[in-house]
């Protein structure tokens, strides 16, 4: 079902979220994209409903393209604190719009600020739209997790002995972890800002 991988990758879905959206794995998922499995009727017709086609259009039984998405909805997972860490809460607050083509920058979430340390560029209530990502290049605004849960948006400024989480704001100082803080307590990059969205 090759048909299967477009429409997952127009959504913006990875295959882990298409799998817990349908309760099944992640390597059933790509089996199926694969060939190398069918997905049974009650999987057919969940994928039709999420991807608001028809199960003769996934099995390939009839010709029509399939009509790409004027926009991608992206969830918005909580509120993230820019400022003092805040515990990064993964439920659905909103949803976004993006345009598809974003999709291509990776798996895309979205966070709302709370706080005033990126002011002025980022304000309380803003919501950053961004790509999951492990990694980022010094002087990247990102989304990071400190002591495996505590969720912030900051520039990361990268260094030989470690990295510094720094505000917009220069009321707040830069928060400094050598590279043994990093492992050990962590502090984890989850996520690279690509898009702001103002509120008013």
């Amino acid at each position: 079902m090759e048909i299967l991988k477009e429409l997952r990758s127009s959504m913006g879905f990875s295959q882990q979220k298409l799998a817990d959206k349908l309760g099944v794995s992640r390597s059933t998922v790509a089996m199926w994209e694969s060939g190398a499995s069918q997905p049974d009727n009650d999987s057919l017709l969940h994928l039709a409903k999420i991807f608001n086609t028809s199960t003769d259009f996934l099995l390939g039984n009839v010709e029509e393209r399939y009509a790409s998405p004027k926009s991608v909805k992206v969830p918005v997972l909580g509120y993230i604190r820019a400022g003092i860490p805040l515990d990064a809460v993964e439920e659905i607050l909103d949803y976004e719009e993006v345009d598809p083509a974003m999709t291509a920058k990776g798996d895309l979430f979205a966070l709302r600020v709370k706080g005033d340390s990126m002011e002025p560029r980022i304000r309380e209530g803003d919501v950053i739209i961004c790509a999951e990502t492990p990694c980022v290049e010094s002087g990247t605004v990102a989304v990071v997790l400190v002591n495996g849960n505590e969720a912030t948006v900051k520039k990361v400024v990268k260094h030989k002995e470690g990295l510094s989480l720094v505000a917009f704001n220069p009321v707040y100082s830069p928060m400094f972890y050598t590279n043994e803080e990093c492992e050990t307590l962590p502090v984890r990059i989850v996520g690279r800002v690509i898009e702001l969205r103002g509120k008013f």
